[in-house]
């Protein structure tokens, strides 16, 4: 058995590198499942080549690390393999969260999915070492597998739970985390015996080579997570009070008066067919946050908003909507009943605009009751 350790400043770069993938990947796709197809499978694509590409990158800088008594290198064609099987799996798993309704089963199996790319992206990639023989124990193997599964599931549950961006932020910590645990993990239950006399076929990359290309990788990795950081940053920026009458024809602003006095009805956009319709402030029943976007709750269905539900709730001030939750915005108009709970209250519907009822958070009880009048 040959003795091998790890240098500490390889280990800090490679959770640094799946840290910045994970966050890369997750904050690509906040949205995505409101997007029009062809984009949606756009966004999926590129990140499932960012976290795909950044379960690769981990290991081999982990690997790049590792020392051992005699020289190692590694076979090019199966250690390419290992980078596209990460990310074909961790596509899946997308798919499987961006594609069709999104329940718990689907989050389960695409953190399982996600669990299976990143043993068979570790198991492959050190299949193609060579001069050195890896020798796996059960025990570890085993290990690695439960903890791969598990962690994987508990990830994509704190990522795809609810898509708020502080979920996505502790789902970025628990995606690095999760990469690299099962890969030291692996590593404590593997051994390395030297190969007498073994000869290299085909093309081979020496540990030289290997930091290049991991070296590439990690840079583009780096400025992805970069541009979609800023991105990420001006979003939470606090929603300013906007003058109404400053957008134009796309919110036509009139005037209402109710049992409140004058409230103020705007045009809210939707996007359906390729083309954005329009309607009115005061048919809208609720509006739900999903990510940069919104859905509109209205007696024609559930239709997708371009706008933000913070850039929304600005532009709705003067009007008959309150915030009840950091995700819903009602309209009072429509409520027809509610309910105090002992630490909330339930905003109830007639169900018209495919909505019954709506919790209202215990931050907000004391408006929206305020705005109801009870």
């Amino acid at each position: 058995m040959l003795e091998h350790g790890h240098n500490p400043y390889f280990v800090i770069a490679s959770l640094a590198i799946a840290l910045m993938s994970g966050f890369t990947g997750l904050s690509l796709t906040q949205g995505a499942s409101a997007m029009a197809v062809a984009r949606r499978k756009l966004v999926v694509s590129m990140s499932a080549i960012a976290l795909g590409s950044g379960i690769w990158s981990m290991h081999f800088v982990a690997m790049l690390g590792m020392t051992l008594p005699i020289a190692f290198h590694y076979d090019a064609l199966v250690t390419l393999m290992s980078a596209l099987v990460a990310i074909l799996l961790t596509g899946i798993a997308l798919l499987l969260v961006h594609f069709g309704k999104r329940t718990g089963l689907r989050i389960t199996l695409a953190g399982m999915f996600v669990g299976v790319g990143i043993l068979a992206m570790h198991y492959l990639g050190m299949s193609g070492i060579q001069g050195v023989k890896p020798v796996y124990s059960a025990f570890g193997a085993v290990v690695a597998i439960v903890a791969s599964l598990v962690l994987c599931v508990a990830s994509f549950w704190t990522s795809y739970g609810h898509r708020e961006k502080r979920n996505i932020l502790s789902g970025t910590v628990a995606f690095g985390v999760t990469v690299v645990a099962v890969h030291f993990v692996a590593m404590a239950g593997t051994h390395f015996v030297e190969i007498d006399g073994a000869q290299t076929s085909g093309l081979w990359l020496s540990n030289e080579l290997l930091a290049f290309g991991v070296t590439l990788s990690s840079f583009v990795i780096s400025g992805a997570f970069l541009l979609v950081g800023v991105t990420f940053a001006a979003g939470q920026s606090k929603p300013q009070q906007v003058d109404q009458t400053e957008f134009g024809s796309a919110e036509k602003v009139t005037t209402e008066v109710s049992a409140r006095g004058p409230l103020q009805v705007i045009r809210l956009p939707y996007e359906s067919d390729g083309q954005t319709h329009f309607v009115q402030s005061k048919d809208v029943t609720a509006i739900q946050a999903e990510g940069r976007y919104s859905y509109l709750y209205h007696p024609s269905g559930r239709l997708f908003c371009p706008w933000s539900i913070s850039e929304t709730e600005a532009r709705l001030a003067n009007t008959s909507f309150v915030r009840v939750h950091r995700s819903y915005l009602l309209n009072t108009v429509h409520v027809t009943s509610f309910e105090r709970k002992k630490d909330n209250g339930v905003c109830h519907f007639d169900g018209t605009a495919h909505l019954a009822k709506v919790t209202v958070s215990r931050s907000y009880l004391k408006q929206v009751r305020e705005s109801l009048g009870v």
